[in-house]
């Protein structure tokens, strides 16, 4: 049963384009604020939650069980007036084939997130006007979510998606909020994720997560062996990346989300040869040679 409802979820994917909405999962922690009525922060919690799980972010209609889930952390570092300022860090996941496993896609920690909120008052959507930074910054990681999802099932597959978080970035420009400009100091904001993203200089990126997913991950219940080779493939071609742009955050966000899994992956079942691989990873990623080192 189980594998046909994943066998008709790939069809879909590769033929039609459906996507998955949200089974979104929040957290406001709020430890470090001194003032302010608890209530208020259960209801942003609550709001932000509704919000994510009952926009239509998608055009399709969609299943429960064809929902993607994530989580969206809430660190509240202070508050006044209805004004708050907060780190948000966003993860994600999505099923592996005729298993119970699930394998992330995301996992990003954004220190730019400061936001107004009032309670009971309506979040409004609308991908082409700014209506708060609370909405846009939510909404940006929504679309984000669904496009990396979908490229995991289909080549390039999330690309509408990810068009919409780009123009999103480009509406929030003009309201002073950080985390939108490329004129902001360093390369670590939306504005620098999602225009690598969608640039050709690392489309290999994409097709990476694409290869690690459907070639390595969803080939493991069958082949595990096989399975590697897909995932150490899908490797190979983040180092086309580190040749033009090493040490991008576009690679850093890779690995941010991948490192454990890939350790795992390598350090049991059979046994293949993994020298090349343990080289390619220590070049691509050298911040991790303490987790490479685990690989035999």
């Amino acid at each position: 049963m189980m594998r046909n409802l994943f066998l008709l979820l790939v069809f879909l994917y590769t033929n039609v384009a459906l996507s998955q909405e949200l089974r979104a999962t929040v957290s406001v922690n709020y430890n470090q604020v001194n003032n302010g009525n608890p209530q208020l922060f259960k209801n942003l919690e609550k709001q932000v939650t509704e919000f994510l799980n009952n926009t239509k972010w998608t055009e399709n209609e969609v299943k429960d069980i064809e929902k993607i889930d994530c989580n969206f952390f809430i660190n509240v570092t202070s508050y006044g007036s209805n004004n708050f300022e907060a780190t948000l860090q966003v993860q994600a996941s999505r099923p592996v084939f005729n298993s119970t496993m699930s394998s992330p896609i995301l996992n990003i920690n954004d220190k730019n997130f400061v936001f107004r909120f009032i309670e009971f008052e309506n979040m409004i959507y609308d991908a082409n006007n700014f209506t708060s930074n609370l909405v846009s910054v939510l909404a940006f990681y929504s679309n984000l979510i669904i496009g990396i999802e979908m490229d995991s099932f289909s080549k390039l597959g999330g690309t509408d998606y990810l068009e919409v978080a780009a123009n999103i970035v480009n509406v929030a420009q003009s309201s002073g909020f950080k985390g939108w400009s490329q004129a902001e100091s360093g390369n670590n904001n939306r504005n620098f994720l999602i225009s690598d993203m969608l640039s050709n200089t690392f489309e290999p990126f994409r097709t990476a997560m694409y290869v690690y997913h459907r070639e390595g991950m969803d080939k493991m219940s069958e082949n595990v062996l096989k399975g590697k080779e897909g995932v150490a493939k899908s490797l190979e071609l983040l180092s086309e990346i580190q040749k033009i742009r090493p040490n991008s955050l576009i690679t850093r966000t890779f690995f941010d989300i991948k490192s454990d899994e890939i350790v795992s992956i390598f350090s049991g079942g059979p046994k293949m040869n993994v020298s090349q691989l343990v080289e390619t990873l220590n070049k691509i990623s050298p911040l991790n040679s303490q987790k490479w080192n685990k690989i035999r």
